[in-house]
């Protein structure tokens, strides 16, 4: 007789994380780096096609990159912009649709050729459908790529014909929770594909996916155990792309735990013009520590100060290489990736945020699949009027 597998995720069985509530959240988050693959596999399938539509748009002189969301899916192109300036040389912006929508006449430049890069899960929030229309009406030279995780939604419908194009992500990183885990990660992958290309794109891809996978077997119960302390204040802190990284942290552990643990984010240098005055010893200071050499040192000179200024509850740096700082608190080692680009950091670096957020909202004993306890925030963002342009 076969014994049937019974399934874990984040070392909890299938049925109590059910009882909790909490499946899909702790399933969407482990399946990433498999999620990461079948992206990858997708993005090289649709070679052609997206050169095709990519390499004429990007030729244009002085074109103008605007990469648009809202929420989770804004932080995407947060994330990814400084990365992408650096590789195109070219003017990339990350603006939110909350900011194109009600002041498209502030942020669209109708005669510059502008490539409109949408990120959405659903492609079904008001913001997403009225900022791809505000961009069609305004701007006199417009492309528009759709980078999402849902076929039925209506981005992804209305991404078709001339100068517009649509990548659909894995149709399980449409994520069934509430929040956005999968779904971000895997459209953060694709722009960093396509606008951020090497030579060793996959070979630094394959030891991501087994740098997470480590991570979330190697430090789930670690995180659990500083998540158990339920500290009232966490901050976020990263330099150049993990700044994004960081507010979306800071997002998921908002949403996760109802508002109930506040949640902030800056830069490490940053941080020291005033928002440093929210650190008591109720506070965790998580710190994702980048491997370029330069920004590295700001990182850890701020780890320094934190702990001799011992007012902060505990310090938890996500780091790839050691150094004798971060002995002096909890560290997350990530193995194999002492020589990735901060690109590829980000990657482990919102799996152990994510990890960190769940556990979290199951330690104040919330819901993660459905946090809300007031039902007035919903999966997808509802009663917004779009009005006429």
């Amino acid at each position: 007789m076969e014994v049937q597998k019974v399934m874990t995720y984040l070392d909890y069985s299938e049925s109590t994380l059910r009882e909790m509530d909490a499946y899909w959240t702790a399933k969407e988050i482990q399946q990433q780096p498999e999620s990461w693959a079948k992206t990858y596999a997708m993005l090289k399938d649709n070679q052609a096609q997206i050169d095709s539509f990519l390499k004429p748009v990007l030729a244009k002189p002085g074109v103008r990159i605007i990469l648009t969301g809202a929420g989770t899916s804004a932080f995407v192109g947060a994330s990814i912009a400084p990365a992408m300036m650096k590789s195109l040389g070219a003017r990339v912006e990350a603006i939110p649709t909350t900011d194109l929508v009600s002041n498209p006449h502030e942020y669209f430049q109708k005669d510059v050729p502008t490539l409109l890069v949408s990120f959405a899960r659903s492609g079904n929030s008001p913001e997403s459908v009225a900022a791809f229309e505000c961009a069609e009406k305004l701007l006199s030279d417009c492309s528009q790529l759709a980078i999402t995780c849902n076929e039925q939604g209506a981005l992804y419908q209305r991404c078709a014909g001339d100068n517009k194009l649509a990548l659909l992500m894995p149709e399980e990183t449409n994520d069934k929770s509430f929040a956005m885990t999968s779904s971000f990660s895997c459209m953060l992958l694709s722009a960093s594909y396509l606008f951020c290309p090497r030579d060793d794109f996959y070979k630094q891809l394959t030891l991501t996916m087994q740098a997470t996978a480590s991570l979330i077997e190697t430090y789930n119960m670690m995180l659990k155990s500083v998540a158990i302390k339920k500290y009232q204040r966490v901050v976020y802190l990263g330099s150049g792309v993990s700044k994004g990284l960081a507010q979306e942290s800071a997002l998921k552990l908002l949403e996760l735990t109802d508002g109930q643990a506040a949640s902030s984010f800056d830069t490490p240098l940053g941080f020291r013009h005033g928002p440093k005055a929210i650190v008591n010893k109720d506070t965790l200071v998580v710190i994702f520590v980048s491997n370029d050499p330069y920004t590295r040192q700001y990182d850890l000179e701020l780890l320094a100060e934190l702990q001799r200024d011992s007012e902060v509850g505990q310090i938890l740096s996500i780091t790839a290489q050691d150094d004798p700082v971060l002995k002096q608190g909890e560290s997350v080692m990530l193995s194999g990736m002492q020589q990735a680009d901060d690109v590829f950091l980000l990657f482990p670096f919102i799996a152990c945020a994510q990890v960190y957020a769940l556990q979290h909202s199951l330690a104040l004993g919330n819901t993660p699949d459905n946090p809300s306890s007031s039902g007035t925030i919903n999966r997808v963002v509802q009663g917004v009027n779009i009005h006429a342009l």
